[in-house]
Formats: C-alpha cells, structure tokens, sequence
C-alpha cells in the first residue's frame, strides 16, 4: 500500500494486550502516531506506560494484538517472521541501555558484527567502519575490547554498530540510562549528528527530560495512551509535562 512520502514510520489503532481475564493487561491502548523522515522523536511516559513496548512493535521486535504498523510503505502485520528479520536487519538499528557488546570481540569487530550476521563480508564495509569510528571517537580504540573501554565508549561502539548498515531508522531505548550526564549528553550529540548526517529518523524512549529536550518532538504515554506531545521541546516544557501525568507516574 502507499502511505504517503515522508513518513518513516506510522501506527493505526495500535493495541497491545499481555494475559487474559483477570491477568489481561492493556500494555498499548488506540495508539495512533506518524513519524516522518529524519525526525529525531522522543517517547516518554512513567513506568508501565507502554513506551518500550511501543519501541519494540515499531522495531518490529514484537507484534500488536491489533491495528497497524506500517514502515515507509511496508505494513508489517503481513510479513512473516522471515521477512521481519530481513526487514530490522536492512532498515533498522538497535541502542539499548545495556550495550550488549560481544565481550570477546575488539570495539570494530563489534561494530561489523551486523554485516557479518547478514552473511556479507566486512572489507566491503571498510570505508563506513572508518567513518563510524571517526564519527563515535574511537578511531585509536578500535582494537580494544569492551572491558577496556569505559561506559561511554562502549555505548559508541554500540551506536556506530547500529548505523554500519545505512539503516533508515533508529531505535534507541534509554540509550543515556547507564550514563553520567557528561557522556550521555556526548551520546545524545552523536545521534543528532547521525539523524543529520545520514538523514535518519530516531526515536528514542527515554525517562530523562534532558534527553528528551534534544529531541524534535516529545510523545507522552499514559496507561497505554499518547496524552500529549510537545514540538522541539525544552526541558522545563517536558518537566510540565511529565507533572500532568501525575500520579500515574
């Protein structure tokens, strides 16, 4: 189908249910959002608001018990668990909180490791290892392995190792949790440079309103609800925000 240019990803209807009868919850409620191109998006809400498991449909990491999901012109719910993998593995890249670096492996090796799963040879992809090492910092430390790199330099390698594959879309969860405010600001400027750069769209659950306050929009979650969102927002606005929310949170 065509849903229109310029939006990378969209939601219709969207509901997510864990359980049934008197264990039944409601993770995601109605959630209908669109996310155009080379957007840098923020997802927030208080815990147990459905955020992550947004995050996760849209990453096509899991499935909504109804409505759609439709990436660029690709709607997902008719896919098969094949082409889902084949599609995160072109069109998209992962941050998580947790860097999940191959503890064996040194800093490029990690950062290759997608184009080595996809079954393509790595000296194709020297020059883009090069320029996501420069871009991420770490161009001296590409030979060490993640216990002789410190936290920040090890959510770089995870960054750069998200990016090796020209995805279209980034979806970052937390990606500053494990971070002091120093470095995880470092991280947050590395993504908007990568969302300008190669013209991504990013979007980035978070509960810290500084990294929210970088983003290009903010979309609140409640109870499984997008309540409210905010256009190139601050942080005193997102603060003002997350308080109507109360006491949900």
């Amino acid at each position: 189908m065509d849903n229109g240019a310029g939006i990378a990803v969209e939601t219709l209807g969207l509901e997510k249910v864990y359980g049934e009868g008197t264990n039944e919850v409601r993770a995601l409620r109605d959630v209908t959002l669109e996310f155009p191109d080379g957007e840098f998006a923020a997802i927030m809400g208080p815990s147990g608001s459905g955020k992550s498991t947004l995050l996760h449909i849209l990453g096509a990491l899991d499935k909504p018990t109804s409505g759609r999901v439709i990436v660029g012109k690709t709607e997902l719910s008719g896919l098969s668990d094949k082409k889902l993998t084949l599609l995160r593995r072109e069109r998209m890249g992962f941050v998580f909180q947790f860097f999940n670096l191959i503890p064996t492996l040194t800093a490029e090796e990690n950062v290759l490791l997608p184009v080595l799963i996809a079954g393509k040879k790595p000296g194709q992809y020297a020059e883009r290892l090069d320029e996501l090492l420069d871009l991420v910092k770490l161009t001296g430390r590409r030979t060490h392995r993640p216990d002789e790199l410190s936290g920040g330099e090890q959510q770089r390698v995870a960054l750069a190792r998200a990016l090796i594959k020209h995805p279209d879309i980034i979806l970052a969860d937390e990606p500053t949790g494990n971070l002091d405010s120093k470095t995880g600001a470092e991280v947050l400027e590395l993504l908007r440079e990568s969302a300008a750069r190669f013209e991504q769209t990013i979007l980035m659950v978070t509960h810290d309103p500084r990294a929210a306050a970088t983003s290009d929009r903010a979309v609140f979650l409640s109870d499984g609800r997008v309540v409210d969102e905010a256009i190139d927002p601050d942080q005193d606005e997102i603060l003002e925000r997350i308080r109507t929310l109360e006491p949900d949170g």
